[in-house]
């Protein structure tokens, strides 16, 4: 896998309006009905191929919500967003990173 990360702790309303945005349909009905908000986010950006084993990865090292994040890319670059608590996150975007280096 090749890719970047970035963890977002506590988004802004501006932030996570963004990101509901991106979601998609799926992705928006669960932010709607989530009773806490989730408290981070990773973002993981790179191939399609190696985003969807990064997302398998996620969820298996943490409680976690994982969801592809709609934009427009012309090389097939793709971005993930893992959202939960911030543990979690940052467990989950560690094993990502440890994945990669297994490789």
């Amino acid at each position: 896998m090749a890719f970047s990360t970035q963890i977002i702790s506590q988004p802004s309303p501006g932030v996570f309006e963004l990101l509901r945005q991106r979601v998609g349909a799926v992705g928006k009905k669960i932010f709607a009905e989530a009773e806490i908000p989730f408290t981070a986010v990773g973002l993981v950006q790179g191939k399609v191929v190696d985003m969807i084993a990064a997302a398998d990865v996620a969820e298996k090292a943490g409680d976690v919500r994982v969801f592809d994040l709609k934009g427009i890319c012309p090389q097939h670059i793709t971005m993930i967003g893992i959202f939960g608590d911030i543990a979690d996150v940052e467990a989950s975007i560690a094993a990502i990173e440890e994945a990669e280096h297994l490789k």
